[in-house]
């Protein structure tokens, strides 16, 4: 039988436990948090929404060192489960609700946040199998790498407040365009872009 060793990684000021069934927690996605933490310095007041959160480091780090509270969608159990216990470790547990299940399933209709965090899989399907080491789950994005960050742009759309901001990860420049496109004209327009090495930081603002 084979066993799970929980292993454990600075992200920041923070250390983060997780193991192997759930996304290694990626450094350069600190800046992220640094981006959100920003964003939220200056924008309205009101809680923070993590869309697939994982072991929860990206949106913990964006509120330790504010009074934001944050509340983790996952599907993924196990990730949740870290997610929990990460808060715990990072002494906002008071601050944080995790939920398990879909992002069309968890946010309910009334609520409001001033940012919401997505970090979607967004490797084309075609393409996994380059990252065996990544479970399948935190990484298929669907045929065009997309199908999960759409959903978390509807998302953002219905629960945004006025001047919210949504921060997206994505990987390439053609879903930065495909982004683009979906929103022109919208009420939701991308104001910024960052290219990492790794990985797209696209910032996505309430107009």
């Amino acid at each position: 039988m084979s066993t799970v060793s929980t292993e454990a990684m600075e992200f920041g000021r923070l250390t983060i436990a997780f193991d192997d069934r759930v996304l290694r927690p990626r450094p350069w996605t600190a800046a992220q948090s640094d981006w959100a933490a920003e964003i939220l310095a200056a924008g309205p007041a009101g809680r923070v929404l993590e869309l697939c959160s994982g072991a929860g480091q990206i949106g913990l780090l964006a509120i330790a060192d504010n009074d934001r509270e944050l509340v983790c969608v996952d599907l993924d159990p196990v990730a949740c489960d870290y997610a929990r216990r990460n808060a715990a470790a990072a002494g906002v547990a008071e601050r944080v609700e995790i939920r398990e299940g879909r992002i069309d399933e968890m946010v309910r209709d009334r609520e409001r946040f001033a940012v919401v965090i997505a970090d979607p899989p967004w490797v084309r399907r075609t393409e996994t199998g380059r990252y065996p080491e990544d479970p399948l789950l935190a990484i298929d994005g669907g045929d065009d790498g997309m199908d999960i960050a759409w959903d978390c742009i509807d998302t953002a759309r219905l629960h945004l407040m006025p001047a919210g901001s949504l921060l997206l990860q994505i990987g390439t420049v053609e879903q930065v365009d495909a982004v683009r496109e979906r929103l022109r004209g919208d009420d939701l327009a991308v104001t910024e872009v960052r290219w990492h090495e790794r990985g797209v930081l696209v910032r996505i603002d309430r107009l």
